[in-house]
């Protein structure tokens, strides 16, 4: 059985018995002289050397990703926003439908290192916001094939839906980015931290429009009424924990200028998820 690790196949066996049945057929313990036999022979040097320079190859190639590839990939911090099990995805979606009665929203740390998520369910993953998204992009498509007929749906519908929300998450990244530079905010909330937190209203948008494929409008309506209003809270309670609280940390008065930018700010990333949230699925539900 071939070793699946191995890069190339070994030829040297299959050469062994080759030349074995060569020198059985001369008769004398020499192989037959033939023009074919002369000309493995003499490729057999040439085919070792090939497969030697390709592994050489290989080793290096990949000794040089595993060195850099953490200059262009955070493996390391992505790993951390994966660490969850069964039972923190399943109470990080309680807080997200009900977020009214939560108290603590303090991201525990250990010496001075964020917990992972599994560990405390304040804390962002890219769990749930992938797989919602993912999820999002399917319903969006069945929704599509559903109405009035087969003809509005094609495959190039789901890129476009994915394309779409795509655009969407980058722009408000990138517009949240700006504003905490130009308010001049210090805060140790990342991108990835954007990414997550911004990419929760999908739960929302898939609930809303599965209950608007069942019930119609009014379902779709009222639960994507209620996930727009929880997002708010949940989304108030989480950024002025990241924002206002390096306001406290660096003596800003409560009532000063600069505090009252990031209480803005903090608003207007909250307002702007039940916004994005209809916009990207009032078209699904007919």
């Amino acid at each position: 059985m071939a070793d699946p690790h191995q890069l190339f196949d070994d030829t040297s066996s299959a050469q062994s018995r080759g030349y074995g049945a060569q020198r059985a057929a001369g008769g004398l313990g020499y192989p037959a002289s033939s023009t074919s036999s002369q000309a493995a022979f003499l490729a057999d040097p040439v085919s070792n050397m090939a497969m030697a320079y390709g592994s050489s190859l290989a080793a290096q190639g990949k000794e040089l990703v595993d060195k850099n590839i953490d200059r262009f990939i955070p493996v390391t911090k992505l790993k951390y926003y994966f660490a969850v099990d069964t039972v923190y995805v399943g109470k990080k979606l309680g807080l997200l439908i009900f977020p009214y009665l939560h108290q603590d929203w303090e991201v525990q740390y250990q010496q001075d290192t964020p917990v992972a998520p599994r560990f405390d369910v304040n804390a962002p993953d890219l769990y749930i916001p992938a797989m919602a998204f993912i999820t999002y992009i399917l319903v969006a498509g069945l929704a599509l094939g559903t109405q009035d007929s087969a003809r509005r749906f094609s495959p190039d519908l789901l890129g476009l839906q994915a394309s779409s929300a795509l655009a969407w998450l980058a722009l408000e990244v990138l517009a949240i980015l700006l504003s905490l530079y130009l308010v001049t905010i210090n805060t140790d909330l990342t991108t990835i931290d954007l990414v997550a937190f911004l990419g929760y209203k999908y739960v929302g948008m898939i609930s809303g429009v599965l209950m608007g494929l069942l019930f119609g409008k009014t379902g779709y309506y009222l639960v994507l009424g209620w996930f727009c209003i929880s997002i708010f809270v949940f989304m108030i309670r989480t950024l002025r924990l990241k924002i206002l609280a390096e306001a406290a940390a660096e003596g800003v008065p409560v009532r000063g200028a600069r505090n009252q930018l990031r209480m803005y700010l903090t608003m207007a990333v909250a307002a702007a998820q039940p916004l994005l949230m209809y916009w990207l699925t009032f078209h699904l539900v007919r």
